[in-house]
């Protein structure tokens, strides 16, 4: 990575959810607070800023991530996916959605986005994850409005339903 000048802001570009997307980030700017407030797109919640809550997580190039531990320029030219990209199509949800809302896995929402990021990168690595590894997942989250059940529930649906679709086609 070329050395950047910290008095400079510096352009940075990527793709976003499919979506081309750029703007200018000085170069201590975290990518979290580019997504948010350079870009616009308000789904990926920020916690802690230490990288220790989960709240921030997103996938840069198809991995998840915290994106308050990530600098803005250093995402430049990567594929980047948040919770706004989960969804298959506007007004639809994903399975994992989907089952979250079925199984009230949420209560205020702040963790959620990230969550199902990190879960949503589980079940395509996993498709038949088991419950401790949905729990040991889970143990990178703070969620202080649930006791994980409903989560993990939800987590297993969703794998349930994303398999059977999987057989279908």
């Amino acid at each position: 990575m070329p050395r950047l000048k910290a008095s400079l802001p510096h352009r940075v570009a990527f793709t976003l959810n499919g979506r081309r997307v750029s703007g200018y980030a000085e170069s201590r700017m975290l990518l979290s607070d580019f997504i948010r407030h350079v870009v616009g797109a308000t789904g990926t919640h920020v916690g802690c800023e230490h990288g220790v809550c989960g709240a921030c997580t997103v996938h840069i190039d198809g991995l998840p991530a915290q994106s308050c531990l990530t600098l803005a320029v250093q995402a430049d030219g990567a594929d980047i996916r948040t919770v706004e990209g989960l969804a298959p199509a506007p007004g639809q949800l994903s399975p994992l959605q989907e089952a979250f809302r079925e199984n009230y896995a949420l209560q205020c929402g702040f963790c959620t986005p990230g969550i199902l990021m990190s879960l949503d990168a589980l079940l395509r690595e996993r498709p038949d994850p088991t419950e401790p590894q949905i729990r040991e997942l889970l143990s990178g989250h703070l969620c202080r409005c649930t006791g994980y059940a409903t989560i993990v529930k939800a987590a297993l649906a969703a794998a349930a339903r994303l398999r059977m679709e999987r057989s279908r086609a």
